[in-house]
Order: C-alpha cells, then sequence, then structure tokens
C-alpha cells in the first residue's frame, strides 16, 4: 500500500469509498432513518458532495491509500493559517481493507502534512456510534476536548410546538 496526494482521476473510487464506508457512522444517515429523505436526497448524495467539494476545494490537503492501482481509502483536511489549525474533516478507507493500517497512515500523512506548514494544532471529530476511531484518534495524540450532541427538529413539527406552548414573558424575573 502507498499514500500519495488525491488525483482528479481518484475522485468516482474516492466517492464510491465513502458511500460505502460512511453508513454506520452518518449523522445524515442518522437523521434519514428518524425522518426518512431529505428533499428527495439520500445522506449518500450529500455525503459524496461533501466529500467532492472538500477534494475541490483544498486538493494539496487531500490523499490516498492505494493498494495494487486501486484507491482503497482516503483523508481530506483544511487548514485554517490565521489559527495555524489544520482539520481533517473526512476519513474512509473500504471496508474490504479494514484493520490493516490504512487509516493510521492516512492519519499520519495528514499530520505530516500539516507539520510541513507549521501548524500548532490537528482537529478531527467523530460520532460516538464510532467506536473505532476512538481508539485510534487517541494513538495519534488526540485528546477528546469536547462532546456535541446533535438535534434535529422537523420545522413543521417545531410550528406546531410552538403555538402549543405557552408564551414566555421575557421580563420575567425581572424588576
Amino acid at each position: 500500500m502507498t499514500i500519495r496526494p488525491f488525483r482528479p482521476e481518484d475522485l468516482d473510487r474516492v466517492l464510491a469509498v465513502t458511500v460505502d464506508s460512511f453508513g454506520p457512522v452518518s449523522i445524515d444517515r442518522n437523521i434519514e432513518e428518524r425522518f426518512g429523505l431529505l428533499a428527495g436526497t439520500d445522506w449518500k448524495e450529500r455525503k459524496a458532495k461533501d466529500v467532492a467539494r472538500d477534494t475541490e476545494l483544498f486538493p494539496e490537503g487531500c490523499f490516498v491509500a492505494v493498494e495494487d492501482g486501486q484507491v482503497i481509502g482516503y483523508i481530506t483536511s483544511v487548514i485554517n493559517e490565521e489559527a495555524k489549525v489544520g482539520r481533517i474533516p473526512n476519513l474512509a478507507v473500504d471496508p474490504a481493507y479494514r484493520r490493516r493500517g490504512v487509516a493510521s497512515s492516512l492519519i499520519q500523512r495528514a499530520l505530516d502534512f500539516f507539520r510541513e506548514r507549521r501548524l500548532v494544532l490537528a482537529r478531527i471529530e467523530t460520532l460516538e456510534q464510532n467506536v473505532p476511531t476512538q481508539d485510534i484518534y487517541p494513538r495519534f495524540g488526540f485528546e477528546e476536548i469536547a462532546r456535541q450532541i446533535h438535534y434535529v427538529c422537523p420545522l413543521e413539527a417545531a410550528d406546531d410546538a410552538a403555538e402549543a406552548a405557552p408564551s414566555v414573558d421575557s421580563n420575567a424575573g425581572r424588576e
């Protein structure tokens, strides 16, 4: 296996790996399972567009793992030059190649990329349901600093709930 910079001709395979990998750990899939399709597009299409956007906006920060001429995983990154922080928004490995060090090699390449640019911090996020990554990231020195809860509210239900809720006096408790 080798890690190399992303090339535009890698995009179709990167998107296939995305769809095969993010199902169990996608916020959009969680939303879809609860509320159904959003505007006629499924989570796979939206996630693929997000990853394609990453490769378009900052291709020099995208790397692929290749074995026998085929992309088997990838990582994307973005840099906040002002804050000197690198962020990894997407990391995925073809399920057939997991538990072989592919993700670790990709993370190491992204961290090296950040160091080459003299950044001071690297960020990565994961969902609580993505248990394997919670074991990998600390091995590279990542420390958990916060947990975030994602809420979703169907807007029709929000309108109905707001109409039914008692009004709140914004001056209550003030003299």
